[in-house]
C-alpha cells in the first residue's frame, strides 16, 4: 500500500529533472496525487477494506445486520480521480513551479555519496527489458484472466456462497489479489531480464531495496518519539470527541453538517497521522449519530476520507512525511518541514474547494456512492 509513496514520488522527481523541469514540482504533485488524493482511485486499495470494516463495526451498534462492503465509496472514487488529477495538474503548472523556478543543481549534487548519475538521468528500454515488460504485463493479464473466470460465471470460483459479486472472496481478500498481483508481475519481469536468477537473488533484491530508506529510518525514530508523546497526552482523542460534540450541538443540514465533517476531519488529521486510527475513533461516533439522522455510514465514510485526504500532505504527522523530506533532501540538501509544507498547501486548499464542490453536487443529485452504498439509511422497524 506504501509503493506510491515509496516508488512514484522519487520517479516523478528523476523525471521532471530529466525533461529539464524542476525535480521538486515533479515529487511534488506525486505527492499531492499519491497523498492528497489518497481516497481518490480507479480500484480499489487496501485502505478500502481497512475503513469498511471498522465502518461495519459502528454501523451495527445502531443495525447488528449491517454490512459495509470495500466498494461502498467507489462510484465517488472514481469521480474524484479525475477531479483531482486536473486540479493537482493546473495547481503544478500554475503555482508550484513558477514559485519553485528553474532549477540549477547538478546530478553529483543529488548523489554525492556515489557520485553518479544513474538518479537523474533516463535512458532508453534495451531490448531485454521490453522483453521484460511485455512478460509482466502477460503475467497481469493471466492473473485478470483468472479473476474474471473467477467472477464472471454465477457459479465462478470467486463468488460469495449466495453468488454476489459485494459478498466474494475477490472484494473480500482484495489486499492479497493486490500483494500477488504487483509480486507476480515484479518476479517476471526481473527473471526475464536477468536481475534474479533464483530465489536467493530475490531476497538480495528485498534487501537492496531496504537500503535505500536508511535515512527514512532514521528520521522515522525521532518522529515515532514525537507521535508516541502525543498520543500518550490523548491530545487527538480528546479533540475528535468535542469536535464530534459541536456537530451534534449544531443542529445543521445534511450538506453544512457533512462540510463541517470535512472540516474536523482535516483538523484532525493533522495531529493524528493513521487514516485507520483516526476512523477507529470517529467512526463509533459519528456512523450511529448520522444513522439516526437518516444517513448511511457509507456516506459518513465518504466525507471523513475526503477531509482525510486534503491534509495529507502538509501534515507532519503522516508517516511518510519524513520520506518525503529525505526525497526532497537529495535535490535541495537544505528542505526541510518548512519546504514540503509551504510547496503543498497549494494543493491542500485546491483539492478542499474541488472536493466540497463536487461533495455538494453529489449530494444535491442524490447520487449512489458506491454499488448498493446511496446516501440515506432507514433505521429497521423495532
Amino acid at each position: 500500500s506504501s509503493v506510491g509513496y515509496v516508488l512514484l514520488v522519487p520517479l516523478a522527481g528523476v523525471v521532471f529533472h530529466a525533461v529539464g523541469r524542476h525535480p521538486i514540482a515533479g515529487m511534488a504533485a506525486a505527492f499531492a496525487g499519491v497523498s492528497g488524493g489518497f481516497s481518490a482511485n480507479l480500484i480499489l486499495g487496501t485502505i478500502d477494506p481497512l475503513l469498511a470494516g471498522l465502518s461495519q463495526e459502528a454501523a451495527q451498534i445502531i443495525d447488528p445486520a449491517y454490512e459495509v462492503n470495500p466498494t461502498a465509496n467507489y462510484f465517488f472514487m472514481v469521480v474524484s480521480t479525475f477531479i483531482i488529477a486536473f486540479v493537482g495538474t493546473v495547481i503544478t503548472e500554475r503555482i508550484v513551479e513558477p514559485r519553485l523556478g528553474k532549477y540549477t543543481g547538478t546530478p553529483e549534487s543529488i548523489s554525492p555519496e556515489d557520485n553518479n548519475q544513474d538518479d537523474a538521468t533516463i535512458n532508453k528500454l534495451s531490448p531485454k527489458e521490453r522483453k521484460g515488460m511485455r512478460m509482466a504485463l502477460y503475467t497481469l493479464l493471466a492473473i485478470l484472466a483468472v479473476t474474471l473466470a473467477g467472477i464472471i460465471p454465477e457459479n465462478g470460483f470467486f463468488r460469495g456462497d449466495d453468488g454476489g459479486f459485494l459478498s466474494s472472496p475477490l472484494i473480500k481478500g482484495v489486499v492479497a489479489m493486490l500483494f500477488l498481483s504487483a509480486g507476480l508481475t515484479g518476479l517476471a519481469y526481473g527473471f526475464t531480464i536477468g536481475t534474479y536468477k533464483n530465489d536467493a537473488d530475490v531476497m538480495k533484491g528485498m534487501a537492496s531495496s531496504m537500503k535505500t530508506l536508511a535515512n527514512y529510518l532514521v528520521l522515522v525514530f525521532f518522529a515515532a518519539q514525537f507521535v508516541a508523546f502525543f498520543n500518550w497526552s490523548n491530545l487527538g482523542i480528546i479533540l475528535a470527541v468535542e469536535g464530534a460534540n459541536l456537530l451534534i450541538a449544531s443542529d445543521l443540514g445534511l450538506i453544512p453538517m457533512m462540510i463541517l465533517f470535512v472540516v474536523l476531519s482535516a483538523t484532525i488529521n493533522m495531529l493524528m497521522g493513521s487514516a485507520s486510527a483516526k476512523w477507529a475513533i470517529l467512526a463509533p461516533i459519528f456512523i450511529p449519530m448520522f444513522m439516526i439522522m437518516g444517513y448511511s455510514p457509507e456516506l459518513s465514510q465518504m466525507v471523513y476520507r475526503v477531509g482525510d485526504s486534503v491534509t495529507n500532505i502538509i501534515s507532519p504527522m503522516m508517516s511518510f512525511f519524513a520520506l518525503i523530506i529525505a526525497f526532497i533532501q537529495k535535490y535541495e540538501p537544505k528542505a526541510g518541514i518548512g519546504t514540503v509544507i509551504s510547496t503543498m498547501v497549494p494543493y491542500s486548499i485546491a483539492f478542499f474547494l474541488a472536493w466540497v464542490i463536487l461533495l455538494i453536487g453529489w449530494l444535491w443529485l442524490n447520487i449512489p456512492l458506491g454499488p448498493d452504498a446511496g446516501i440515506h439509511y432507514v433505521l429497521p422497524a423495532s
